[in-house]
């Protein structure tokens, strides 16, 4: 869409569809080329509804944002305004089209040099943008018919105040770091105002003195400048992210390229952005660096039928359709479908060592896993499944219902099944050691079966044994994946934040006694790995009320003052890539613990503090950290998609 396209589609939707239908104020926006006022990197972006940044710190409003503070300033075609905050200029220039004459204040003198260029550039030739301190207002020029204030301050400047007409409006946000007022003041008389509260926004700070090009602060009234906020800092630090669809997107994530282990992480299990920004990323990781390993949050026998797909063999006869238990929208959901297709495609063009494999990492489908191991030597050694069978006959009452086996283990004080299918376990990996293809999938699919028996087994004791094991054998699952595929292989892993954030860094490891599939991955390749935790602040989520529920689109609750979630929302940048690696100042900020998100299958808002915050240190979780600020729910494959009863991700649910 060209760019004047896309201006008169910000207009109608951003601007008159929310109720600002002031002609003057619609013919401005429809006028000014904001694009022009942005960096040259971020042009493709100019017309999203929110703010960009646009350097030292700062940010270009939401156009909705400026619309709303010429309109409550009732600015008409007489006015002389005065803007404090300037930025890129983009608010000047709107005022420009609608006032008589427009004066523009910018504390950072490369800004206003930037900004000037802008609008000579266009011809706009009744405004003038001038470097200074915008708390002292522009007295050589007062007084104004009206002020705008593109900056917070905890109390309304007594400067700009005076500086307006009899009868003139001030617009300026009023209040706090976390949020602040959209407040008009109203000059009745010689010592005289009034004023009333417009709406919520948030806004960065009115910060005292001028700074020159060479970027040192110079203070001109001896206030002490402010260090900056943590918000502030991760707008700077942020790499911002285009449309999931664009090259770009994934191109942000060539720096980890090099790694032998990428780990995408994910807050929730039930949000579209995660899955589609993850399967852009993992597409060009395969097709463009190599990488042979895509390797999920599922079960090895449900993603062994993917596996098949993608690399064009046909599945097995009489195999169950794979992922049919709760919560079957995880990997049957609309994004898979096309995911898949595209690493088909890629396999197609490459030789049979270089195809990329899909495989699951986790513990839970024992029924599956015992049925591929009997298949397989079925198949292959008749004599051998005989005694297979006789083995895992002990375990066949529970195979529906793998939780009442550890409740039965339990009462009787021993694990009846714990050594036959050890031994399964071990003369399956040896065949595996020996032989090449089918033979390793049996022997995985015999080290799930192993590890389910000792997972449920000790589930009912309680305590961090049963998590521990989870993670332990989806980390080993992983390395056994790394070596069968050669020193050449590289791996994506797909996973939940719980899972990749190293838990050494978070409650599962300071409290509970936790670790994690991230921390065994980090202690196994150190540098060599990069762990990538993905956030949001509100929208919508896929998940159930309860275990084995229904699952529902629910609405996520905008996240709290006091949360990581919090500080990048407040930074203004609505989809970013930050590498903490990049900014140690940053980083070191960002490993103060504060409480992080964690959604997994089931959400229950009512009691989103104690079922859904932990406290954590970011930057001792992540490497790396994708933000989306508003998201929406995965779309399952069917709206009701049946699924089997079954304990997938009992009782974690993450």
């Amino acid at each position: 869409m060209s760019y004047e396209k896309q201006r008169e589609a910000m207009v109608q939707r951003q601007i008159r569809a929310r109720g600002i239908t002031g002609e003057a104020i619609l013919r401005a926006f429809g006028e000014v080329p904001r694009e022009r006022f942005v960096p040259a990197d971020m042009a493709e972006f100019a017309y999203e509804d929110g703010p960009l940044p646009i350097g030292e710190g700062q940010t270009i409003s939401q156009p909705y944002i400026v619309a709303s503070m010429i309109d409550a300033a009732a600015i008409g075609p007489d006015d002389r305004v005065l803007e404090v905050g300037a930025g890129s200029g983009y608010a000047a220039a709107v005022l420009s089209r609608i006032a008589r004459q427009v004066f523009a204040v910018e504390r950072h003198a490369i800004l206003a040099r930037q900004a000037r260029e802008r609008v000579e550039a266009l011809g706009y030739d009744n405004l003038e943008i001038v470097a200074g301190d915008g708390m002292d207002g522009l007295p050589h020029e007062a007084p104004f018919d009206a002020i705008l204030v593109a900056a917070r301050s905890d109390e309304v400047p007594q400067a700009l105040k005076r500086q307006l007409a009899k009868g003139g409006r001030l617009v300026i946000p009023v209040g706090g770091e976390d949020m602040q007022q959209l407040r008009h003041v109203l000059r009745t008389g010689e010592e005289s105002w009034e004023s009333h509260d417009i709406a919520p926004v948030r806004f960065v700070p009115l910060l005292p003195g001028a700074v020159p090009e060479d970027g040192a602060p110079a203070a001109s009234n001896h206030r002490p400048a402010r260090a900056k906020t943590l918000p502030e800092s991760i707008a700077d630090a942020a790499i911002p992210l285009g449309d999931i669809g664009d090259d770009s997107f994934a191109a942000a994530f060539d720096r980890f390229a090099d790694r032998r282990v990428v780990m995408l992480g994910e807050c929730s299990h039930g949000t579209h952005e995660f899955y589609a920004a993850r399967a852009a990323i993992t597409r060009r990781l395969v097709e463009r660096h190599g990488f042979t390993v895509v390797a999920v949050e599922g079960d090895w026998p449900d993603a062994a039928a993917y596996d098949r797909y993608i690399r064009g063999l046909p599945q097995r006869e009489g195999a169950p359709r794979p992922f049919r238990r709760f919560p079957t929208w995880m990997w049957r959901n609309t994004v898979m479908p096309g995911f898949l297709g595209d690493l088909r495609a890629i396999n197609k063009r490459r030789g049979e060592n270089d195809r990329v494999g899909f495989y699951g990492l986790d513990i839970y489908n024992m029924s599956g896993s015992i049925a591929a191991v009997l298949a397989y030597l079925d198949e292959h050694d008749p004599e051998a499944a005989a005694i297979a069978r006789e083995r895992y006959g002990c375990l066949t009452p529970w195979q529906a219902d793998p939780a009442t086996y550890g409740r039965a283990a339990l009462r009787k004080g021993y694990a009846e099944c714990e050594q036959p299918v050890v031994a399964q376990c071990r003369e399956l990996l040896k065949r595996a050691l020996e032989q090449d293809g089918e033979s390793f999938g049996a022997a995985m699919n015999a080290r799930l079966v192993t590890a389910a028996e000792r997972y449920y087994r000790i589930m009912y004791y309680g305590g961090a044994e049963s998590w521990n094991l989870r993670d332990s054998h989806m980390a080993e699952t992983l390395d056994h994946l790394l070596e069968a595929r050669g020193p050449g292989a590289r791996a994506v892993v797909w996973a939940h934040n719980s899972h990749i954030g190293d838990a050494r860094a978070s409650e599962m490891g300071s409290v509970r006694g936790e670790h994690n599939l991230g921390q065994l991955i980090r202690e196994r390749w150190g540098k060599e790995a990069a762990l990538i935790g993905f956030g949001t602040h509100a929208g919508t989520v896929s998940a159930a009320d309860d275990w084995d529920g229904e699952r529902a689109t629910k609405r996520v609750r905008p996240s709290r003052r006091d949360s990581y979630e919090r500080l990048c929302h407040d930074s203004g940048v609505a989809r970013f890539l930050l590498d903490l690696s990049s900014d140690p100042a940053l980083a070191r900020r960002l490993a103060e613990p504060r409480l992080e998100r964690f959604i997994g299958v089931i959400y229950r808002p009512e009691t989103e503090r104690w079922s859904h915050y932990s406290e954590a240190a970011l930057a001792g979780q992540f490497d790396a950290y994708v933000w989306f600020d508003e998201t929406r729910a995965l779309e399952p494959l069917a709206p009701h998609e049946p699924h089997d009863r079954g304990p997938q991700t009992w009782p974690f649910g993450v």
